[in-house]
């Protein structure tokens, strides 16, 4: 099977970039990506010239060439990372947020960087956590660290979704176990008889995905509501990635970015990678999917 799209016809994987020190380290795990997709890189930098906040003394305010030198500082990096890589820079001049949910709707991925602002009473920052509700793609959070040594972990539904298949996908390319969790609402009188059902449900599920990924060695975890917040904490410190539906209520991303409030200490917390309900799990755009491959 050879693919027949090229690199500038697959979604580009987007990334958003700011000035804070160490900024430009998302810039890696994005290269990274885009090379791993075959498909090109994305950089935006929202420049703060048209919206509030802006400093009342001119010496002060942000300048437009600092943004570039940004972009190109950037830019730079991700082609010394993978050597050929295909990339673009775009200066927005709307907000941070706003940019980046215009490129989620062309974008196979976007990733972002959560910035530590307790005050917001939240923890990713007030961008982050706007894009995290409404990206029209995955969105990869960085909360202080790449990831570690532990499993990939994946809020399951107990429906067929492209955020299993996500967890699996992910799962294999890094060569380490899955680990799949679903909150089974508990019942009065007959508990194991939802306890039963509940896990038929997730082998229904996750049997459907394991043959497109054999190589993953899968372990369940059925939890009940009251053990969920424990189970989150547990899989950010441990886990090599998190990966769970964005959903509709938006609760569990509540509960993610609300540990970001701990102290400094305890931020380095694993990846989180968010699916979009009704995402199609394809780096195509969605008019060529059905070509891309021949025998």
């Amino acid at each position: 099977m050879h693919s027949v799209v090229s690199v500038e016809e697959r979604l580009p994987v987007v990334v958003g970039v700011d000035d804070v020190p160490d900024g430009l380290q998302i810039v890696d795990v994005a290269a990274a990506e885009a090379a791993y997709r075959g498909t090109r890189l994305r950089i935006v930098h929202a420049w703060p010239g048209r919206h509030g906040g802006m400093p009342r003394h001119r010496a002060l305010r942000p300048d437009p060439a600092d943004g570039r030198h940004l972009l190109d500082l950037a830019a730079l990096r991700a082609r010394n990372i993978v050597p050929g890589l295909l990339v673009e820079t775009e200066l927005a001049d709307d907000s941070a947020a706003e940019a980046l949910i215009r490129h989620s709707g062309h974008a196979g991925l976007l990733l972002l960087r959560h910035r530590d602002e307790a005050t917001l009473g939240h923890g990713w920052g007030s961008t982050a956590a706007y894009v995290a509700h409404h990206s029209l793609c995955p969105l990869l959070v960085l909360r202080g660290s790449t990831g570690g040594r532990g499993p990939v972990v994946v809020a399951t539904s107990g429906r067929s979704t492209p955020t299993v298949g996500s967890a699996f996908e992910a799962a294999s390319r890094a060569g380490c176990p899955l680990v799949a969790v679903h909150v089974s609402t508990p019942g009065t009188e007959i508990v194991r008889d939802e306890r039963r059902l509940a896990e038929e449900r997730m082998s229904g599920v996750l049997a459907g995905w394991a043959g497109t990924s054999p190589d993953v060695i899968v372990h369940r975890l059925l939890i009940s509501d009251a053990d969920v917040p424990y189970t989150v904490d547990r899989a950010s410190r441990r886990g090599r990635l998190v990966v769970a539906g964005r959903g509709h209520k938006g609760w569990l991303l509540e509960l993610l970015y609300h540990m970001s409030r701990s102290s400094p200490s305890q931020r380095r917390l694993c990846p989180v990678l968010l699916v979009p309900p009704g995402w199609s799990g394809a780096g195509l755009p969605r008019t060529e999917a059905a070509d891309t491959s021949r025998s």
